[in-house]
């Protein structure tokens, strides 16, 4: 019996992960869920899996989250000092990382440095602190698991021995480039000169994939798959010519590997988190996940493209970041986070997503991180830069 942290579990990541332990409760027990402010549906998961500790972010919604389980026997912590802690508590065997945003870095490192077994699916963590990172997970002997469909489709079509997160020389086992694929969002097909106009809901209306919705504008913008090709850096140790993005929109592909005899292994599959989940939780076994296998006869068929910068500005400025320094992809993934919250409350437009953050990288100085607090650093003065330029945009 493995005892598991959910770290986000009221998102559709945590909401998945319940859905597969749920279905196999002789091999897994929740010891602890984490939230930020739902008070409602955390209470709800508590009376569902009664986890040994609840853990609201927020201590507002901590205090109201302990009256509502009043004779319980969860325990509820609260702050960043809870998620730390139930992250990297004795009796936990796996930590599913699922907190999204910078939220989630001090958890998941704190699960790292405990050496758990850790399911990556929040992103910026990678993003934020890259090498840093990668060098606790080797320095605490933690094992690493890529949850994002596109990090686990990599994961799976590389061999045995190039399986070794952060370590791997893909030249030497072979691999001549990694393909990351993305549908390429709700607005693939608008006219460029459409997209200033395009609402929150429109952006959070993704064609195939059920996400929150800073993930879903991520999704909408490229963001996302910027971020995920950050992430891929450091999980697979690439250089550049061994990274390109494809668009493919059908989201059947979730990723591919092309071999340097010309061979090229894809891992396909229904549009469902709990595949990859399942596979995490496992790994190396295989665990039933509730997906049905793919229909072949109903697969209409497999496109592919390449994305275009007018319409994606911020996965190319991602990619430029990416090679330029961590302190540059910290900066983007804090701008951004400013920015999708401004638009999502309605005080931006679209289009201004991508102008903030390339007028951050602008104003952000390059400098060198050799510790978790020169990340935090450059973090919070990006999300000053954000904030000052759509002050700057709203007064003129």
């Amino acid at each position: 019996m493995k005892a598991v942290t959910i770290l986000g579990a009221t998102g559709s990541i945590g909401q998945s992960t319940l859905n597969v332990l749920a279905a196999h409760p002789e091999q897994f027990e929740v010891f602890a869920l984490t939230a930020a402010t739902n008070v409602d549906a955390m209470g709800k998961l508590c009376e569902q899996f009664r986890p040994r500790y609840a853990v609201m972010a927020d201590p507002t919604a901590a205090q109201a989250l302990t009256a509502q389980l009043t004779g319980r026997t969860t325990k509820v912590l609260a702050g960043s000092e809870g998620l730390c802690e139930v992250a990297s508590a004795g009796d936990v065997d796996i930590v599913m990382a699922a907190i999204v945003g910078a939220a989630g870095l001090l958890p998941t490192l704190a699960a790292v440095e405990a050496g758990k077994k850790v399911l990556l699916a929040n992103k910026e963590a990678l993003v934020m602190s890259g090498q840093l990172f990668m060098d606790a997970v080797t320095r605490h002997q933690a094992q690493l698991l890529p949850v994002d469909s596109e990090h686990n489709a990599i994961f799976q079509c590389l061999p045995e021995s190039a399986q070794q997160l952060g370590l791997v020389d893909l030249a030497a086992a072979g691999v001549h480039k990694i393909l990351l694929t993305g549908s390429g969002g709700p607005f693939r097909e608008l006219p460029v000169a459409a997209l200033a106009e395009q609402t929150p809901a429109a952006a959070c209306a993704h064609p195939n994939w059920d996400m929150g919705r800073k993930i879903s504008v991520d999704s909408a913008t490229m963001l996302n798959k910027g971020l995920e090709y950050i992430e891929a850096r450091w999980l697979f140790n690439c250089q550049p010519q061994q990274l390109e993005v494809l668009l493919h929109p059908q989201s059947v592909i979730h990723s591919m590997v092309s071999y340097a005899d010309g061979s090229v292994i894809a891992q396909m599959g229904q549009a469902d988190m709990r595949t990859p989940i399942a596979h995490c939780l496992s790994y190396p076994q295989r665990l039933e996940s509730g997906v049905a296998a793919l229909d072949f006869s109903q697969v209409a068929q497999l496109t592919f493209a390449q994305a275009e910068p007018a319409r994606y500005p911020c996965l190319f400025l991602a990619q430029q970041a990416c090679w330029e320094g961590q302190w540059a992809t910290t900066s983007l993934n804090a701008a951004n986070e400013v920015a999708v919250a401004a638009f999502l409350a309605g005080k931006i437009k679209f289009t201004q997503i991508s102008q903030i953050c390339e007028r951050v990288l602008e104003q952000s100085s390059a400098a060198h991180v050799t510790a978790l607090e020169d990340v935090l650093a450059i973090d919070q003065q990006a999300r000053r830069y954000a904030q000052e330029v759509m002050e700057q945009r709203a007064n003129v």
